[in-house]
């Protein structure tokens, strides 16, 4: 359901409630090609097949639409479905998850010793790791009509993302030492004012800093830099930097 209210938002109108009107195999085989789409974010190297791989999901926009497009803007899909399960669906099964995390309330209601209405909860991997925690209310159950543009508050998919999403980790060879000034050029050469912070690793090794944090000022320009690739290999000036999406650890 995130994934059809995404790309709803997303130039594909009306997903959701063409749905409804499916009968139930249909309906079915649709659900199972977006299982596709997500299984294509989450792997490693995708075989996408000739015809597209989302048949069923083309035929009900009467758009072009692919498992490609999956693979080639990952990081952007991932924080927009994460924007549509924050904003959206765990204010609407927020009653769901306090009943299947009931125990949970209930354990640190009593070591708080304060009321079961003012409780945040924690939902790890809810409803996939891939797409992280999220905090709920346990008073913040809500009608929410999809058609109405206000549940964004000002946001729609991707325009709430975090430093996290946007962060880049790149290393660099040892004995080639890249400085800033370069790796803000070769960015910036390329995909325009991108950079939003860059912090260069320590200089351990005979002055020579060999990775550095850049947190970027759009998720979009990460998919850009990476084409569907969890890693990307750049030059500057004859040195190599690699380049790869900053996932933090726990």
């Amino acid at each position: 359901m995130s994934l059809w209210i995404w790309l709803e938002h997303n130039g594909y109108p009306d997903i959701n409630y063409k749905v409804m009107d499916l009968p139930y195999t249909l309906a079915n085989a649709l659900v199972t090609e977006a299982v596709s789409c997500l299984e294509c974010i989450e792997a490693e190297n995708s075989h996408i097949p000739n015809n597209g791989g989302l048949p069923i999901t083309k035929g009900l926009t009467q758009k072009d639409i692919s498992l490609k497009m999956f693979n080639k803007k990952r990081y952007t899909i991932i924080a927009g479905i994460k924007s549509v399960l924050k904003n959206i669906c765990a204010r609407i099964f927020a009653d769901v998850l306090q009943i299947i995390l009931k125990s949970r309330i209930i354990n640190r209601v009593r070591a708080s010793g304060g009321n079961i209405f003012d409780m945040h909860l924690t939902v790890p991997g809810f409803p996939h790791p891939l797409f992280g925690k999220f905090d709920i209310s346990t008073n913040n159950t809500m009608n929410l009509d999809l058609s109405d543009e206000k549940i964004w508050m000002g946001n729609g998919p991707c325009d709430d993302v975090t430093d996290d999403d946007k962060s880049m980790f790149l290393t660099f060879s040892k004995g080639f030492p890249v400085s800033e000034p370069e790796v803000r050029y070769l960015f910036t050469r390329t995909y325009g004012d991108c950079v939003q912070s860059l912090s260069m690793g320590s200089a351990v090794v005979n002055d020579q800093s060999l990775f550095a944090m850049m947190i970027l000022k759009s998720v979009r320009t990460v998919d850009q830099i990476l084409n569907g690739k969890r890693v990307a290999k750049l030059h500057i000036n004859g040195k190599h930097i690699w380049v790869r999406k900053y996932e933090r650890r726990e």
